[in-house]
């Protein structure tokens, strides 16, 4: 049979070092034991999006032309996919007979014969793969958290301000000399209370503001401008306020008397979030896509509908408790046989080594750039004793050597979080299979939102009754719970019937 080698890294660093020669060369064994012959090897780094798939494609397609089967080799799962979506076409081709899939650290083989274990430990390899990658994700997120924390902006800057790149640093916020007059204008002509905002822009347009594209600015952008409290020295982000570093443009008076002018005085917050509903923030409508409001009529009483007036479903009233129970279903059906159980702590167990080992890869490659940029450092540092490079070139090449070593740091300590969380992950997994019903019946409201959250995804009410979708791996557990034998990609109503 033919083969097609699949050797993938996480970035160009790994691609110059030994990470793809290694991979092939593990491969080129593989084969040569399993009597394949190498029709073709593949590289993917995965830095490339666009390359990414562009070579996916290619290997699909090379498989779908042949006529006879071919064999896709890889060193592990996580090399081949990092998402479900690539599961659909593959399965497709397992079902069809054409391919077969080597995944050589698992010591999984796909072919259109599998049975319903094996599949399993293929998807709940990708899951975790898929994992993975989010945390690495969540935690990029999260040093943008930090940089908001210590008061520096991550976007661009608002109108009246201008994003300046700087050599220390790798940008800075200043005020724009050209704009900024005109922002503090709009402040104190609107805090006056005699000035609509439709006014307010054809009275700067005649003044002469237009923003970087040349065009004077909207009413709506006049609105966006009095509602931004980075004016004044807070940024909004993601629904909470920080003090940021940069220049104040107007005082806080001022913006909170323009706020007090286009709010008016009568409103007041109500604390919704004091209320425990298990499902508030969860539902949506499937008709106009509004989230679904609470209420209760007596304690033990809760009703869901629209808060969209203009919606057809406002009057359509669901129970709380009828949605508990339609989850508890699904919770019930999660609790699989101990046989099977056995089966995913050992595909578990088989991808635990495939993810250490790319950790313990990844942490490699990154340990190799930070000291590479240490030793870089040291001899730039000899060069300045003998002469051969100026103080000043020396203080900046080392502030962008030491910027670099940062970078790696952070992506180490990143790597290390996305370690621990997938582990953490793989254990609630675990537990929920074993008994998902009894934790969610045990459950306070808050807990019980959080299990929801962790299983359900898409909920939505329609025509008075609740669909939803489930995320991986539930969705797995749960077609096997209703039809032990199944493929990737086959909906629950194209099940072979037992």
């Amino acid at each position: 049979m033919k083969a097609i080698i699949l050797a993938r890294v996480s970035s160009e660093e790994q691609e110059l070092g030994n990470s793809i020669p290694a991979q092939v060369y593990k491969m080129r064994e593989y084969t040569e034991r399993k009597g394949l012959q190498i029709h073709e090897v593949q590289k993917i780094t995965e830095s490339s999006s666009i390359d990414t798939r562009k070579k996916f494609d290619l290997i699909i397609k090379t498989i779908q032309e042949s006529k006879e089967p071919i064999a896709l080799v890889a060193d592990t799962i996580d090399r081949v996919q990092r998402s479900f979506k690539e599961s659909i076409v593959l399965g497709d081709l397992l079902k069809a007979g054409k391919l077969q899939i080597h995944f050589i650290r698992e010591n999984l083989i796909l072919h259109k014969d599998s049975n319903s274990s094996e599949l399993m430990r293929w998807d709940i390899g990708v899951m975790f793969a898929r994992n993975y990658v989010l945390q690495l994700s969540d935690n990029v997120k999260r040093g943008n958290e930090q940089k908001i924390r210590s008061g520096e902006w991550t976007g661009k800057a608002p109108i009246g301000y201008l994003n300046i790149p700087l050599e220390n640093e790798k940008h800075t916020i200043v005020l724009d000399p050209e704009r900024s007059p005109y922002i503090r204008k709009i402040f104190e002509i609107y805090g006056d209370g005699n000035c609509s905002m439709k006014m307010l822009a054809g009275k700067m347009k005649t003044l002469g503001l237009r923003n970087a594209k040349g065009k004077a600015l909207s009413t709506s952008m006049i609105e966006l401008i009095l509602k931004n409290p980075f004016y004044y020295g807070t940024m909004r982000w993601k629904g909470n306020l920080y003090p940021h570093k940069y220049e104040r443009l107007i005082s806080e008076d001022l913006w909170h008397r323009a706020e007090a002018i286009r709010e008016g005085w009568h409103k007041k917050p109500f604390a919704y979030a004091a209320k425990p509903f298990i499902f508030r923030g969860l539902i949506q409508c499937a008709h106009c896509g509004s989230t679904l409001s609470p209420q209760c009529k007596r304690i033990t009483n809760v009703y869901y509908s629209c808060c969209n007036k203009r919606c057809s479903q406002t009057s359509v009233y669901a129970k709380e408790k009828d949605f508990i129970g339609m989850v508890e279903k699904v919770f019930r059906k999660l609790v699989l046989p101990q046989k099977m159980i056995d089966e995913v702590v050992e595909a578990l167990r088989s991808h635990g080594k495939s993810e250490q080992a790319f950790h313990k890869e990844s942490m490699h490659d990154l340990q190799a750039q930070y000291d590479k940029i240490e030793e870089r450092i040291s001899k730039m540092y000899d060069d300045k004793l003998d002469g051969s490079i100026t103080a000043d070139m020396y203080d900046k090449k080392l502030k962008e050597y030491k910027a670099r070593q940062a970078e790696v740091l952070q992506s180490m300590q990143d790597h290390s979080r996305a370690d621990q969380n997938y582990h953490v992950t793989a254990s609630l997994v675990l537990d929920l299979a074993k008994r998902a019903f009894e934790i969610f019946d045990c459950s306070e409201t808050l807990e019980k939102r959080s299990m929801i959250n962790f299983v359900f995804q898409n909920m939505k009410l329609k025509d008075g009754k609740l669909v939803w979708e489930l995320k991986a791996p539930f969705d797995i557990i749960v077609k096997y719970a209703d039809h032990p034998v199944w493929l990737p990609g086959l909906d629950s109503n194209q099940q072979p019937s037992r």
